[in-house]
């Protein structure tokens, strides 16, 4: 395997996951505030604990990113002031900004897991075998 994964980055992991479960129960709850916030702290918990405390305080301060950490805030204060829609966008911009340079990591860390990895790589092995067939 690539990457090794050592107890502490299987609990961030799992974090994550948690967090990205309670954001989407939250959604399809009608957006309720309480499972959006909880969804926010299990996710920022395993961010801090995947990639370490100060490469995830680097990440939030680092100049470039300073856009989306601001609005991936403010997302999350407007959760806790009861505004969960207007909270949800600014986090969704706010992630896409800050973790955009990690969507390579991640594809690679996905299509090498046994399932997902075959239904993530299949649209692109059909479109490479039509593409032949036609030449």
């Amino acid at each position: 395997m690539v990457y090794e994964i050592t107890e502490q980055k299987k609990i961030g992991l799992g974090l994550i996951g948690f967090g990205i479960f309670f954001l989407f129960l939250g959604v399809i709850l009608f957006f309720d505030r309480g499972l959006l916030a909880l969804g926010n702290i299990f996710f920022l918990a395993g961010v801090a604990i995947l990639v370490g405390w100060y490469s995830t305080l680097q990440l939030f301060t680092n100049r470039k990113n300073y856009k989306g950490s601001a609005s991936f805030l403010l997302g999350l204060f407007f959760i806790f002031v009861r505004w969960p829609i207007v909270g949800i966008i600014l986090e969704i911009y706010g992630c896409v900004v800050l973790f955009g340079g990690f969507w390579s990591s991640v594809s690679v860390f996905l299509c090498q897991i046994p399932v997902l990895g075959w239904v993530i790589q299949y649209p692109f092995m059909l479109l490479n075998r039509l593409r032949r067939g036609s030449d």
